[in-house]
């Protein structure tokens, strides 16, 4: 990279190209876009090929993306690559119940621990020259308010139907967060498959609980979701789709449901809503479903 230019990032999924964008300001190549899981892809040609052209490689890592891991391995002797997310101290990972030496990676459904995300971005980027002060100051702020408005609204939600269930344990991190019950079908991640116990088990949930509602994820498949759905439907208990919620992957690219606040937002204000919580339709700056 010759000396006083912009480098050229690169990042695996949607997320961290997020980040990169609004730290430098310019164009950054995401390899995964809406609607990818990041857990059972792998690299293509042109993925490769992408990435042997950056100058600066940002990924997920915490074996996010299993695929990459000889890949990044090999592009790491000749240029930066960075795993931002294993910037999150190690006290506050929580583990995958499937491999106890493995942690959960979806750290980005706690706002707090994204910041730490971020900070590790700017640092990364400001020591290839990129001046990442002020927006990463702007997107800690941004992150904070989406933090204050998910818990108002998500406390809002009478505290016995606070049970969250998606088609994958993506959410043990939100759960956390914000005090709620999280239950997926399938385990951390979605190469694993959903056994009939486990239906079985869930059904059990909706009926006993009463819970009204349960959330298809735009990046899996919704065939288990609607297996929970006819279940319960068979003891005599209504459940609705919720709605779809953004889980390993953002939403369309170019809209405000393409970008990590954007995603956030969609996600607590379909939840809380769907829940019997109190949210505005269109979320928390008025930008939900606008196209934009």
């Amino acid at each position: 990279m010759a000396a006083g230019a912009t480098p050229t990032v690169t990042a695996t999924t949607g997320m961290i190209a997020d980040i990169a964008r609004r730290l430098t300001g310019g164009e950054v190549t995401a390899l995964m876009g809406p609607g990818m899981d990041p857990h059972g892809y792998r690299p293509t040609r042109s993925d490769i090929l992408a990435l042997s052209r950056a100058d600066i490689i940002l990924w997920h890592g915490l074996n996010l993306e299993a695929q990459f891991a000889d890949v990044m391995a090999d592009l790491s002797r000749q240029r930066t690559v960075v795993a931002l997310a294993e910037s999150v101290p190690q006290a506050d990972l929580l583990a995958d119940p499937a491999y106890a030496d493995r942690p959960d990676p979806h750290v980005w459904f706690d706002p707090r621990l994204w910041s730490v995300v971020v900070d590790r971005a700017a640092t990364v980027l400001a020591e290839a020259g990129v001046a990442t002060e002020a927006p990463a100051q702007a997107l800690r702020d941004e992150i904070a308010a989406l933090d204050t408005y998910a818990r108002q609204v998500l406390g809002s939600v009478p505290e016995p139907a606070r049970i969250l269930v998606t088609a994958h344990d993506a959410f043990a991190y939100f759960g956390r967060a914000y005090g709620w019950q999280v239950e997926g079908i399938q385990g951390i991640s979605t190469e694993s498959e959903a056994g009939l116990a486990r239906i079985t088990e869930l059904v059990d949930l909706l009926v006993g609980r009463q819970v009204p509602a349960v959330f298809v994820e735009s990046s899996v498949s919704d065939r288990a979701i609607r297996a929970l759905i006819e279940g319960a439907a068979a003891r005599g208990h209504t459940v609705a789709v919720g709605g779809e919620l953004f889980s390993d992957a953002m939403g369309p690219d170019g809209t405000y449901e393409g970008t990590y606040i954007g995603m956030m937002d969609h996600n607590v204000t379909t939840i809380a809503r769907a829940l019997g919580g109190t949210a505005p339709e269109r979320g928390m700056s008025g930008r939900l479903n606008a196209g934009t």
